[in-house]
């Protein structure tokens, strides 16, 4: 007879590193297969930590901390879901561990850190923008002389579109003021300066399966006027032409086979040139946003959370789509008014003066309506605002299906122009 104490002692146990909203999904997926959850994150508060079995206040940076903490709670794997910094913890405390190598500590590096990445796809002939890390304003100045004053500047190891911003000036003040913001983001002090690349925007959803790259999706991008370049809706499937989008899956598996990834999501950003796509970014996890948590399951039907918390587990994922569908999700920001939709990338950015919200309206037949999915909140009366610089300005999101992207589209901007922010500014 086999004792309840033995049974829970056999138990598999998985270590996931972040506790926010968008690592739920992974979470409880988890939980599905009836692994014992080891919970990591900073904040004591976040929503996760709620379907935690174990949970651990502590940085998912800390490698040291959380490999500490896996030798006390022994894992049988580390995964993260959707967030850069701890794609490199999980790949070191796994390595250090002796697991499967998924993804290695130094592949891990160049998966997350973008100078070092730049330099991977360089070397291994992939489509990039030009570009300059600096370690100092000296050379940061030098970088931007060299690409006549016109370039996109950010932080080398961040993500959410902290610290980045385009510039366009000789002004020595200017230039020394976008220097200085972008390196308070840079957790490494290194700053990126590059090439700024005109074009569409795509990020293309994959899984990675023995080192062959599966792409599922690809998601249509639309962001902040300039300087800033937050994201402000996403639609599937991709409204460009069949050509291109071959285009744009070439270079992302090309692009995903550089960096060595082997049993992994991945989330490859891609912009559409005249000289054709190159690389923004690429990132060894899920996509954000809720692109791979709701977007891909509503358009293909293929639960990619679920395929990459089981192809972390050892076992291959079924990858066949069920669905044909339009899917898409539009952000709250501030400047919500009706004129300043999303499609367009939202013709005006809003104020930037600091103030407080006094109220959002959400009409409640909207969440009724057919085709509105979720509507979201993620700030409330009283909490301030400034613009919208980062992904962690938005104040909420609408998802929304259609048999098309086009209908999805366009009943995500009626919905979003129906909700009201009411923002009251310093005087």
């Amino acid at each position: 007879m086999v004792e309840k104490n033995d049974v829970e002692e056999k138990q598999k146990k998985m270590m996931i590193l972040g506790a926010s909203a968008l690592q739920v999904p992974a979470i409880k997926k988890a939980k599905e297969l009836g692994y014992q959850i080891i919970l990591v994150d900073y904040d004591e508060n976040a929503v996760g930590f709620a379907l935690a079995d174990v949970k651990l206040v502590v940085s998912t940076l800390d490698q040291e901390e959380v490999y500490r903490q896996a030798l006390i709670y022994q894992p049988d794997v580390v995964i993260t879901s959707t967030s850069d910094g701890p794609v490199r913890t999980a790949a070191y405390v796994n390595e250090k561990l002796g697991k499967r190598p998924d993804l290695s500590y130094e592949n891990a590096i160049c998966a997350t850190i973008k100078s070092k990445m730049r330099d991977r796809l360089r070397e291994c002939g992939v489509p990039i923008p030009e570009y300059y890390a600096a370690q100092d304003f000296e050379a940061f100045s030098g970088a931007v002389d060299k690409l006549n004053g016109n370039c996109i500047v950010k932080p080398a190891d961040n993500a959410g579109s902290r610290g980045v911003v385009h510039l366009e000036a000789v002004e020595p003040t200017v230039i020394r003021e976008t220097y200085e913001y972008s390196l308070g983001n840079a957790r490494n002090g290194t700053v990126m300066v590059e090439e700024y690349m005109h074009g569409p925007e795509v990020s293309v959803e994959i899984m990675v399966m023995d080192g062959e790259p599966h792409i599922l999706a690809i998601t249509d991008k639309y962001i902040t006027p300039l300087p800033y370049f937050v994201e402000l809706a996403h639609c599937e499937p991709s409204r460009l032409d069949a050509g291109t989008q071959e285009e744009i899956r070439k270079v992302a598996a090309q692009a995903v086979r550089a960096i060595g990834i082997e049993n992994a999501p991945a989330h490859v950003e891609i912009k559409v040139t005249e000289e054709g796509p190159k690389i923004v970014e690429l990132a060894a996890r899920l996509g954000g946003d809720f692109i791979t948590s709701r977007l891909v399951p509503l358009s293909t039907g293929i639960d990619m959370v679920g395929a990459s918390v089981l192809l972390a587990t050892g076992e291959m994922p079924d990858l066949t789509p069920r669905r044909n569908h339009g899917a898409a999700i539009h952000f709250i920001s501030v400047g919500n008014e009706p004129d300043s939709c999303a499609l367009a990338a939202s013709e005006q950015q809003g104020e930037e003066r600091e103030g407080v919200i006094a109220r959002i309206t959400v009409p409640d037949m909207l969440y009724e309506q057919e085709g509105v999915e979720e509507i979201s909140l993620y700030k409330k009366p009283g909490d301030a605002v400034q613009g919208t610089r980062s992904s962690n300005d938005r104040l909420g999101h609408v998802i929304t299906t259609g048999e098309t992207q086009e209908q999805a589209m366009e009943l995500g901007k009626r919905v979003l122009a129906q909700i009201s922010v009411e923002i009251q500014y310093e005087r």
